[in-house]
């Protein structure tokens, strides 16, 4: 073979390389452009900043979003399924349980591009059609004046707390919703029993979780049910409180992110996937008060890690099963 044939071949080969190299981690380059259309419940403030550090990495992507409750959203984007036009690339919504159920509708695509490395597994779908973004967890608000200091959901029936307890109804809460179906799932709890006991110990559900802080922080109720980031963040202002980790272990959300099937630009939707996932993204979380996912990195100041936090077992599929039931039944003993 002559020296020319050689550099030919060389050259041919380099060739091919390069034309393979777009289809490996497409999602990771910079060159991924156009619109991106994402649905999602997370706040507007926490959205804008996301996009804005997305659009660091990826600065011809234009993200286009629609942003509402997640039941809305799921509302909206149900009926433009039904209609053969869903718009979205992307949904980014409160909890897997609803991801869950658009699995089982069969309109997500399977992330397998995504890298879920230094993510533990009770966060995302082991088929990878969802993956949590970030942990919000649920668990304990206790007044620093209580004479009585519950350390599990147990002790919330204990007679020293009567008439003593707030908590957000599953009616209005996904993450309470989430919380009852994780009671519901422990048998040591008793299910239907522990609910009915915490009614009969003369707990309160209310509408949301803001309310169950502020009757805690005044002194109203001595101990509240409450997502962690408005404990953590009231303390650190000053507020009378403390958050507690039930023995049992958290209930949680993790914010999933997909990709539908029908999306119009995937290499797009999986850069922002990917961006979510990584140390950049996961680290930008936390400037927005919530505890990463991704292993090493670290959680806000005075924020447990993920690691050190202990969770109750979900069983997303069953919970999804008998969600509205469990809504309705627990409706009937609190009163809807």
């Amino acid at each position: 073979m002559n020296h020319l044939s050689i550099k030919r071949r060389i050259w041919l080969l380099c060739a091919a390389a390069a034309l393979a190299m777009p289809q490996v981690g497409i999602a990771q380059s910079g060159n991924v452009s156009g619109n991106l259309v994402l649905y999602t419940s997370q706040p507007d403030k926490d959205m804008k900043g996301t996009i804005a550090e997305f659009n660091k990495k990826h600065p011809n992507v234009k993200v286009e979003v629609f942003r509402s409750g997640t039941t809305e959203v799921l509302n909206k984007l149900r009926t433009e399924l039904s209609a053969g036009a869903p718009q979205p690339d992307v949904v980014l919504l409160a909890d897997a349980v609803t991801m869950e159920s658009l699995k089982k509708d069969g309109v997500l695509m399977a992330l397998k591009n995504a890298n879920v490395s230094g993510i533990p597994a009770q966060f995302y779908d082991p088929e990878k059609y969802y993956i949590g973004t970030k942990v919000i967890s649920s668990g304990l608000v206790v007044n620093t004046k209580s004479k009585f200091k519950p350390t599990s959901w147990k002790d919330l029936l204990n007679p020293e707390l009567k008439n003593q307890i707030a908590m957000p109804s599953p009616l209005y809460s996904g993450a309470a919703a989430i919380s009852l179906g994780a009671w519901l799932g422990d048998p040591a709890l008793g299910a239907w029993n522990y609910v009915e006991g915490l009614k009969a110990n003369g707990a309160i559900a209310v509408r949301g979780n803001g309310a169950v802080l502020q009757q805690v922080a005044t002194g109203e109720k001595s101990v509240g049910i409450l997502v962690d980031f408005m404990a953590l963040n009231a303390k650190a202002k000053g507020s009378p409180v403390e958050f507690v980790i039930p023995k049992e272990g958290l209930t949680f959300v993790t914010e999933p992110v997909a990709v539908l099937k029908t999306a119009k630009n995937v290499p797009a939707a999986e850069a922002f996937v990917n961006f979510l996932l990584s140390p950049e993204g996961q680290q930008f979380s936390t400037s927005l008060g919530y505890v990463p996912i991704l292993k090493g990195v670290k959680a806000p100041d005075g924020y447990p890690s993920a690691e050190q936090m202990k969770f109750m077992p979900l069983d997303t599929g069953k919970i999804l099963e008998g969600v509205e039931s469990s809504k309705k039944r627990f409706g009937e003993i609190f009163g809807g």
